[in-house]
């Protein structure tokens, strides 16, 4: 596009015609006798006559679909004359100085021109059409890279992975001679045919665009095209937390095409599993990938069949951070709780200080190993039992002493009862032994007096048989022991009688639970443990 001067005009003006164009910013060429011959589209040029034919000072449409912006010449500029002719002159010039200044100014665009190859691959080419469209379907083959897994979300149930996606297809429309293949900006795809392709649990994605949009277009001499991009994601994934955090999880990525179904495309991985690659070096913060495969099935829905690729992958959760976190220092709050099984009964403050402290440490363990879980889950994890058996274990060693402590209360209690009843039985035994001694002296004075006779004899063993007499020979029986007339007496004994049911041995002494609470809490945890670990890694 050749660009005039002020000066190219004067010569010209009264016998030519005088064409401007403007693309955005205004840009212009005078062309002689024609307008030109090549002109882009959005282009706008207008034509000046000459002033010797006035009738012919009409616009002319030089190409189909430009604008054209005349320069207003009224009809009645013939009678005018010389005058007309200076004003039109005037309006020349200011307009070719306004023109000239904003040409030093602009940026010249000029017509995107392809090279001859692709100009005879795009004439005729209709890319709303798939390839082989009257010919059966036409064949996707699909590999993919794994550039990263960034992000694997409990709460969420998904992960987030960016992935190179790679495409290849024939196009009988791009056949062409040669034997190199053409590698296009990625920009060209809207001239091409693709695949509808979409990933089915995505919810949410984009296509990397820095410094430029992450697409790779290359067209081969047989006409197989190859088209790649770069795409971040986030999927779904179900995952199966009974046994967090020693459980495996089996994500998926599923390709489908959303409008052509198995009759017009089909899918298929180029090589197989060895179709995925970047996952033996991939480095996870809490997972290691054990496995990867991929399938190839088809999606049923209402409207047809579809093709579908499936790429399965099974991750590991390392378990040695939840080990550090969660697992050892439960476990030592279970064992700090065991210290109160050597203090005295009699030191309740200490006792009662560190059964408070490790239940309520414990409790705050539990709620914050919950936080990165689901809050609404409907299943019991591995982590939870375990807590909850540690939980039970402190637990269990603050009601010890309490069962400890109430027992020794009526252990006391019961002693010093027990005591008194025996002073009460020594008191009645010294009575009868006195009362025997006091009827032996009296039969001995009877036996210096003289017999008083039959009826004073029979008085007299009346006397001696009778129970209730204290001159009797035989001893006064034992009385019961008198019955508590306080009714908390009577339901400290019941709930004694109760706990010596409860209990597999009976305790005489309340300072020997300490005793085999020393024993039995170390070896029940252990044994736990054993259960547990075993179940849950090896079932």
């Amino acid at each position: 596009m050749q660009h005039s001067s002020r000066r190219d005009l004067l010569p010209f003006l009264s016998s030519h015609h005088l064409y401007l164009c403007q693309v955005g910013e205004l840009q212009w060429t005078s062309m002689l006798n024609s307008p030109p011959t090549v002109c882009p589209t959005g282009l706008f040029f207008f034509s000046l006559e000459p002033l010797a034919s006035p009738s012919r000072r009409s616009f002319h449409r030089h190409a189909s679909g430009v604008k054209q912006t005349p320069l207003s010449l009224s009809s009645s500029s013939a009678a005018m004359g010389p005058f007309v002719s200076a004003g039109t002159l005037f309006c020349v010039l200011l307009i070719s100085r306004l023109l000239e200044s904003s040409m030093l100014n602009a940026e010249v665009k000029e017509g995107e021109i392809l090279p001859p190859t692709i100009q005879k691959l795009m004439k005729g080419y209709n890319k709303y059409l798939r390839p082989f469209f009257d010919n059966g379907p036409v064949t996707v083959g699909m590999s993919l890279d794994v550039a990263s897994i960034d992000t694997i979300s409990e709460i969420n149930m998904d992960y987030t992975a960016t992935i190179f996606l790679r495409q290849r297809w024939t196009d009988e429309r791009l056949v062409f001679e040669g034997n190199k293949s053409l590698s296009l900006d990625g920009r060209l795809v809207e001239l091409l045919w693709v695949p509808d392709t979409f990933i089915v649990d995505s919810k949410k994605s984009f296509l990397h665009d820095i410094t430029v949009e992450n697409r790779l277009i290359r067209i081969f001499p047989n006409g197989t095209v190859l088209y790649a991009l770069r795409i971040t994601t986030t999927v779904a994934c179900n995952m199966d937390l009974t046994k967090y955090p020693m459980d495996k999880q089996t994500c998926t990525l599923q390709l489908e095409s959303w409008g052509y179904n198995i009759n017009d495309v089909m899918f298929y991985w180029t090589r197989g599993n060895e179709s995925v690659s970047g996952l033996d070096t991939l480095q996870l913060a809490q997972y290691t990938v054990e496995d990867h495969y991929t399938s190839v099935s088809e999606a049923i829905y209402e409207t047809g069949h579809y093709p579908k690729l499936v790429f399965h992958f099974e991750l590991k959760r390392s378990i040695l951070y939840f080990i550090l976190e969660t697992y050892v220092p439960s476990s030592l709050l279970v064992v700090l709780s065991w210290v109160s099984f050597w203090i005295s009964l009699s030191s309740v403050p200490a006792r009662i200080c560190i059964g408070v402290t490790t239940v309520l440490t414990m409790t705050t363990l539990m709620m914050g190993a919950r936080t990165s879980l689901p809050n609404a889950n409907c299943f019991i994890k591995a982590i939870d039992v375990y807590l909850g058996i540690c939980f039970s274990f402190i637990f269990g060693a603050l009601i010890e002493y309490a069962v400890a402590h109430f027992c020794t209360l009526t252990y006391s209690d019961t002693h010093m009862l027990m005591y008194g009843h025996q002073m009460h039985n020594f008191d009645d035994e010294m009575n009868g032994i006195v009362t025997t001694i006091s009827s032996h002296s009296d039969r001995a004075k009877r036996r210096k007096e003289p017999d008083p006779g039959p009826a004073a004899a029979s008085a007299s063993n009346e006397l001696a048989i009778d129970p209730s007499s204290p001159t009797g020979s035989e001893p006064k029986p034992e009385a019961p022991p008198p019955e508590p007339t306080n009714w908390c007496l009577t339901v400290l004994a019941t709930l004694r009688k109760l706990l010596s049911f409860i209990s597999c041995c009976h305790i005489n002494n309340p300072h020997h639970i300490d005793n085999y609470s020393r024993v039995t809490f170390p070896l029940s945890f252990v044994i736990v443990n054993l259960l547990y670990w075993t179940y849950y890694l090896y079932f």
